[in-house]
């Protein structure tokens, strides 16, 4: 399962100036935030957790809120991520990859999950 997402970075400007960190803490938890540097890794995590519940199949949902995703680095600084125990079980989640750019003004994401299509009886019954 692959998912991919881009986003403009000046949104990310705009909204974490308008609201500071607290726009931060509607997407990312205070480990992640840790790791936000600026507009331009703010805008990665938040287009990391769109590609990665697109992957999934069920985008920012019911079945997968931005708080079932975390987003962390690897030794090396490469991001990598996890998913809540429900969304692994579910999937049967066997490996996970992502990668995140910023170039020419935009953030862009891509996740790679391997698994199983979900039973969607036992993901919506957590």
């Amino acid at each position: 399962m692959v998912g991919i997402d881009l986003i403009k970075i000046k949104r990310f400007e705009n909204f974490l100036e308008k609201f500071g960190k607290k726009a931060l803490e509607k997407y990312l938890d205070e480990d992640e935030i840790k790791l936000v540097k600026n507009a331009q890794s703010a805008a990665g995590f938040f287009a990391a957790k769109e590609a990665i519940s697109k992957a999934l199949g069920v985008g920012i949902s019911k079945e997968c809120g931005f708080f079932d995703i975390k987003i962390y680095k690897l030794p090396n600084g490469a991001p990598s991520f996890t998913l809540s125990s429900h969304i692994i079980k579910a999937y049967d989640i066997k490996s996970v990859s992502l990668s995140i750019s910023h170039d020419g003004g935009f953030a862009v994401a891509a996740a790679i999950i391997e698994g199983v299509e979900p039973n969607k009886q036992k993901l919506s019954h957590r």
